[in-house]
């Protein structure tokens, strides 16, 4: 991974990058055989949405050739792990770009790691459907464990599917 990478909050110009790098993951998932994302599931208004809520922020990473990838931090994911004091941040939609230097997608997942760790919270949480193995050992050899299931989270259609509810312990300063 280059020293050059390089995190900022994404803002409202962003969001068709944003989509652009959730469509160029869910082609390859699919591509790859792997259920996890749709092509067309998340359009600008859901970034836009996310950017502007202050319940959740929105992280874009670049190096000196370009977009490499981001993020989704929320602060909350009742939908997922239920109503919780706030002792965690929640990671969704980790996204690199195709092409993107090797390790790029876990100095994402670090830097929210320390965004979370920074804002006083001691977990970092995410989910992971269950269909997906290979994914649930890539947070594992991240260091993340899977702490519960949930058989039934909606989806936007309203369809329900199972998820692996992981965590990894931070270190608060």
């Amino acid at each position: 991974m280059t020293a050059q990478l390089t995190v900022r909050s994404a803002d409202i110009d962003d969001t068709a990058t944003l989509v652009d790098l959730y469509e160029g993951a869910a082609r390859w998932m699919l591509e790859h055989g792997i259920d996890q994302w749709n092509p067309g599931a998340k359009d600008e208004r859901h970034f836009r949405r996310l950017i502007e809520s202050p319940s959740a922020e929105v992280w874009l990473a670049r190096d000196g050739a370009g977009i490499l990838g981001a993020y989704e931090l929320w602060w909350s994911d009742e939908q997922a792990w239920g109503a919780q004091p706030p002792v965690a941040g929640y990671v969704h939609r980790l996204m690199t770009r195709r092409g993107a230097p090797a390790g790029t997608g876990r100095a994402l997942l670090r830097d929210a790691e320390r965004r979370i760790a920074a804002a006083g919270r001691a977990l970092c949480r995410l989910d992971v459907m269950v269909s997906n193995p290979r994914l649930r050992t890539y947070y594992e050899e991240a260091g993340y464990a899977a702490v519960g299931e949930l058989r039934d989270k909606p989806s936007a259609d309203g369809r329900p599917y199972g998820v692996l509810l992981m965590e990894r312990p931070l270190v608060v300063r």
